[in-house]
């Protein structure tokens, strides 16, 4: 049986994705359990200097050629095939992503082996693999079991710490051979749009005061303003609010939005949907605050109290100022 796992590396404006560390420490867990190597496919163009950062994996295929400087899935997978062959993994684990999305059933079709999408945990159960997936938008999980010699997973980005895929290392280097053209892609790209750069960008701030429909209505939002500045942070919002228009689509946390990994996130008057969840439980630390006790918030919180949230951001900021002044003095 394969024991070996393959992971499709992701980059973007010159620097690896965080999904690519979080992938590569959680195959190398995976990897050892099964007694097998871990493999990495990188492809681009001019990103030959990725290795050095990939020292977790103990082999890197290389496709570095000008065909594959954007992202088209054809192109894509004609290299993730070759790496497929080349390494016999049991798995081929990608991101939860655009990239990882687009070539996680194009490729399980073309290589006829069986994918899960949405994965947010993975375990090696000596030679068996089993894998949870969220199903109805995460309101359910499912346990399944991945068959046959070789299998797909597409992992929910921020489930794995980074940390533990960025070890020092020197993998093997075995250079993508085909010199020739690669398949004709069905479609091509022309540009990348984005959205409007906010005043913040919240997913480097370390401290997040996250506010949701408790918060009532856009005049209460200086109560959690003052409050993030109070601690040196920054305030950000679940979907309901950013639908409001009380704050920008940047400052908006979730599957449909951001994903942040805070020192500090404090979740005011949020409901905790797993919509929301996706984009912030990876945070250090998790303090919420709702009048619910059956909100799901609580679920992923580290610390919690039901209570009204007018009632503890004053306070809560007035105590911070009071422990500062003797610093600012």
């Amino acid at each position: 049986m394969n024991k070996n796992i393959l992971v499709v590396a992701e980059h973007f404006r010159g620097h690896l994705s965080d999904i690519t560390f979080e992938l590569l420490g959680k195959g190398r867990e995976l990897a050892q359990v099964l007694g097998g190597k871990l493999a990495l496919v990188l492809m681009g163009h001019e990103i030959a200097s990725f290795v050095s950062e990939v020292g977790a994996a103990d082999v890197v295929y290389l496709a570095d050629r000008p065909d594959l400087r954007e992202f088209t899935p054809e192109s894509y997978a004609a290299v993730v095939r070759f790496a497929v062959g080349q390494a016999s993994p049991r798995l081929v684990m990608l991101g939860s992503t655009s990239v990882g999305l687009d070539l996680l059933s194009f490729l399980s079709a073309q290589l006829n082996v069986p994918c899960l999408d949405n994965c947010t945990r993975l375990e090696a159960r000596e030679a068996t693999l089993v894998a949870i997936s969220q199903i109805y938008g995460g309101k359910l999980y499912a346990e399944a079991i991945l068959p046959g010699e070789t299998g797909l997973v597409a992992v929910v980005p921020g489930m794995f710490p980074t940390e533990a895929g960025k070890l020092s290392g020197q993998p093997e280097i075995q250079r993508f051979p085909y010199v020739g053209a690669l398949p004709e892609p069905r479609m091509t790209f022309r540009k990348l749009i984005e959205p409007p750069a906010g005043d913040v960008d919240i997913t480097k701030v370390p401290l997040l005061v996250a506010v949701g429909r408790g918060i009532q209505s856009a005049d209460n939002l200086p109560l959690a303003q003052a409050l993030a500045q109070a601690l040196g942070g920054a305030v950000c919002g679940s979907r309901p609010v950013i639908d409001q228009g009380w704050l920008p689509l940047t400052r908006q946390v979730g599957k449909s939005g951001m994903t942040v990994k805070p020192k500090l996130y404090l979740a005011l008057g949020i409901s905790g949907a797993p919509e929301h969840q996706e984009g912030m439980k990876g945070a250090e630390l998790i303090i919420a605050i709702n009048t619910d006790p059956r909100a799901p918030i609580f679920n992923v919180a580290h610390f919690g109290a039901v209570a009204d949230v007018f009632d503890v951001i004053p306070a809560l900021t007035e105590e911070i100022q009071r422990r500062q002044s003797p610093r600012a003095a």
